[in-house]
């Protein structure tokens, strides 16, 4: 039998030792995902048995050499909902849980006033942002859109009952159906330089899809896109908000401030301070904006 505290103690020290950000955390997580209860829920227990023991040195193993967390448990929380995760799809970060909030308020704002406003989804992944949203504006009708097959697997696996509309589909060309008509654009997109490879955590480099990292010489090729695919899906008035690397604090706004396309471009930054995702609005054509609100 095992020492609960024991285990915790020496598994946090392997990881520490592997490079792991937040060894403690991530010992607590895989012993009680062996024990089947929470992290909270350690303090009562007193003993591991042999055969939980043999299976959680097995997963710590796999976190030292650096397998995600989320793929070791399956599952990853986001805001106030859980997403099955795994090989295959982008494991959701808590940073973006700020820019799903911003457009979460957008949604709710609009719904307030008695409208069921459309939000749309670009890059969808897990569909975590696009679930979260349908989960805190009910009266959001939500649609998302995944290119790569084995991340739309994942997106319909977390979507299903959720009432959102999800499509297979390149963000590009997505949704002509709905031109004119959408009232929030949200996107997490891949962002990272191609001459950044090095500096990715190898949680990510190795072991999530290139696709929904990787994004041209200065990584701003899917932000473009999306600055160009904004102005045909928006309704006037309508805003768009789109996460970007820390490094493109500067160079992602620019994407969208250097179009006269757009108006009240804004940076805005994550708990650390760091610079995090950018928003912007289509101009206004008549009174169909929410007043008081800006991107």
């Amino acid at each position: 039998m095992g020492d609960p505290r024991q285990l915790l103690r020496e598994a946090a020290d392997r990881l520490r030792a592997a490079g792991v950000a937040s060894p403690e955390y991530d010992a607590g997580e895989l012993l009680a995902h062996v024990l089947g209860t929470t992290r909270g829920g350690l303090h009562l227990v007193t003993e591991v048995d042999p055969a939980l023991l043999r299976r959680y040195d097995d997963l710590v193993a796999r976190r030292a050499a650096r397998e995600p967390l989320q793929h070791l448990i399956g599952t990853a929380w986001f805001r106030h909902i859980e997403v099955a995760v795994g090989p295959g799809v982008f494991v959701p970060r808590p940073e973006t849980e700020l820019l799903a909030g911003w457009a979460i308020e957008h949604a709710a704002a609009l719904a307030a006033t008695g409208a069921s406003p459309v939000v749309v989804d670009l890059c969808t992944g897990s569909g975590v942002i696009a679930k979260s949203i349908a989960h805190e504006v009910p009266a959001a009708r939500v649609f998302a859109v995944e290119l790569d097959p084995p991340a739309h697997a994942w997106a319909e696996r977390n979507l299903a009952g959720t009432g959102v509309e999800l499509r297979l589909g390149d963000l590009a060309t997505a949704f002509d159906d709905l031109a004119g008509r959408v009232d929030v654009l949200v996107s997490n997109p891949p962002y990272v330089p191609l001459e950044a490879w090095e500096s990715v955590a190898a949680e990510a480099r190795d072991h999530d899809p290139h696709l929904a990292l990787f994004s041209g010489d200065d990584g701003l090729d899917a932000i473009r896109v999306i600055a160009e695919r904004g102005l045909v899906l928006l309704r006037p008035g309508g805003v768009v908000g789109v996460e970007h690397a820390d490094a493109q604090g500067e160079s992602a706004p620019a994407v969208f401030s250097r179009e006269a396309r757009w108006e009240e471009v804004r940076d805005h930054l994550d708990l650390a301070g760091r610079p995090r995702y950018t928003t912007a609005r289509r101009p206004r054509h008549g009174d169909d904006a929410v007043e008081g609100w800006s991107a």
